[in-house]
């Protein structure tokens, strides 16, 4: 990236990179990318010529592979491709859902897999950096590529759809031609690879990778503030204690914890308020240990889904060949983000946990609640009811999508993976998690603030702490606090309470 462009390669493109664009950033195509394209394409050009067999150019689709094109609806197909396939169903999806899959679609074609025509790349990069972003529907993909949603992005770019914003009425290709974009006419591949992928899936993901990673962060900062709060034993955080049993991801949470707790008189010889904690304190390492090991899996399984073609056919233009392929199938992904899923409903149930055990007596030796021993006064107690509404939606959100044999084009396409309602269901976790996490964060300021020890917690906290207290003052009475942690949670999300 320079100077808040991003030059897309078809290989090296990073969530990092992505949500960046998502959130608004130009791009721009690269020189070998589009000579890639350039010949990639003349081979599909060549076996128009031809009359070469090849799927979605010179024959039908789906169950129509055995049909033959005539020479004269060739060059309509791209067109009815399109067309056919746009059907969407619900509300729209998020600008930056959209704009992260035109460009996952436009990072992918420049791989020269796809024998599509560089005008296509060109046509994304200007609407993209134009922000003219198409209305898509929720709900179409069953995870064997992402062919509806791809359709829809595709009606709209041709000037018969419409963008996000646009006046009621107006076409897409109005649209356009305001911007000095003229409507994409397609060539004999185009329509079919504007059609015919899994960039929505895999950029949902790896949006979704990305606030995540971003959450746990968070959560090993709220956690850390819970150990101050409780004055939790720091023994389950010594690298001897771990290594007797290796995990993947506990020692990468517990050496994060250690660095954020630097400086805590926790560290000091009985400092502890108890021997044992309760199992949310003393398995902290275990559960954010697991969560970052998921993390690393779906980051090489987005990464590969960002920077991979999923066509079918494959040119591959180095052998003079055009292949088919079942690359648009992406069940390393749908797996990859079932596990991330299952993973954050552990560190949600754990937050659960951790926030009712900080708002006990009878294990901080705080008051009930944490606030003032009166009966008219509950204090944070009935927030914990928030937590666990939370918690549960969550849970139910990472339900693992169904996987079972499809049905469509007449029993051809017979394997789905719904990678789709995982992907989304990680957004609406995450949704939910920076709230849980938030929440968290208010507890344990509350119960540092009645120690009396804000000065004297970890220094690395105590800006962080400062920073919470500044949105959410001690509660000394009772108050409405959705305000406070609505706005907790949206900085949380963007990475800013770590």
């Amino acid at each position: 990236m320079s100077g808040g462009v991003t030059t897309l390669s078809g290989t090296s493109l990073s969530t990092a990179c992505l949500g960046a664009i998502a959130n608004g950033g130009k791009v721009e195509a690269d020189p070998d990318g589009l000579l890639r394209m350039e010949r990639s394409n003349a081979l599909i050009l060549e076996a128009v010529r031809s009359s070469k067999p090849v799927y979605g150019v010179t024959t039908g689709l789906g169950p129509k592979v055995e049909q033959v094109l005539s020479e004269d609806s060739i060059s309509d197909f791209s067109l009815a491709t399109v067309r056919g396939r746009a059907h969407c169903a619900g509300h729209p999806l998020p600008r930056s859902w959209v704009r992260a899959a035109m460009a996952t679609r436009l990072n992918t074609l420049l791989i020269g897999a796809s024998g599509a025509s560089p005008a296509v790349a060109h046509h994304l990069a200007a609407c993209l950096n134009a922000d003219l972003v198409p209305i898509v529907g929720e709900t179409a993909s069953t995870g064997a590529s992402d062919l509806l949603w791809g359709a829809s992005m595709g009606l709209t770019l041709i000037g018969e759809g419409a963008f996000l914003g646009q006046a009621p009425g107006a076409t897409s290709a109005q649209a356009m031609q305001s911007a000095g974009i003229q409507p994409l006419e397609l060539g004999p591949r185009d329509g079919l690879a504007l059609a015919s992928h899994s960039c929505f899936s895999a950029a949902i993901a790896a949006l979704g990778h990305d606030h995540a990673r971003l959450l746990w962060g968070s959560s090993q900062t709220a956690a850390a503030l819970s150990l101050e709060g409780f004055r939790g034993n720091l023994s389950p955080l010594d690298p001897g204690v771990l290594e007797v049993r290796p995990q993947p991801g506990q020692m990468e949470a517990a050496g994060d914890l250690a660095r954020q707790l630097a400086g805590s008189r926790l560290f000091e010889p009985d400092a502890a308020r108890r021997l044992q904690d309760p199992l949310s304190l003393r398995t902290i390492v275990q559960i954010h240990g697991s969560t970052y090991a998921a993390l690393r899996k779906l980051e090489d399984a987005v990464h590969g889904e960002i920077n991979g073609a999923t066509d079918n056919p494959v040119v591959l233009p180095d052998r003079d060949e055009i292949l088919s392929s079942g690359g648009f199938l992406s069940p390393y992904l749908a797996v990859s983000l079932v596990a991330m899923n299952h993973a954050l409903v552990h560190l949600a149930a754990q937050i659960t946990a951790r926030t009712a055990r900080m708002m006990t007596h009878r294990l901080t030796g705080l008051p009930n609640g944490l606030v003032q021993d009166a009966a008219d006064v509950a204090g944070l107690a009935p927030t914990a009811k928030l937590c666990e509404a939370l918690y549960g939606e969550i849970a139910h959100l990472a339900t693992p999508p169904p996987v079972y044999p499809g049905f469509a084009a007449d029993g051809v396409e017979d394997t789905v993976t719904h990678v789709a309602i995982a992907a989304k269901a990680l957004m609406a976790i995450n949704a939910r998690l920076s709230k849980m996490i938030a929440h968290e964060m208010v507890v344990a300021a509350q119960a540092i603030e009645i120690r009396g020890i804000g000065d004297e917690i970890a220094p690395a906290l105590r800006p962080v702490f400062q920073n919470i207290r500044s949105i959410s003052p001690k509660t000394i009475g009772d108050r409405s606090m959705s305000q406070e942690l609505q706005i907790l949670s949206e900085r949380v999300l963007a990475g800013g309470l770590r």
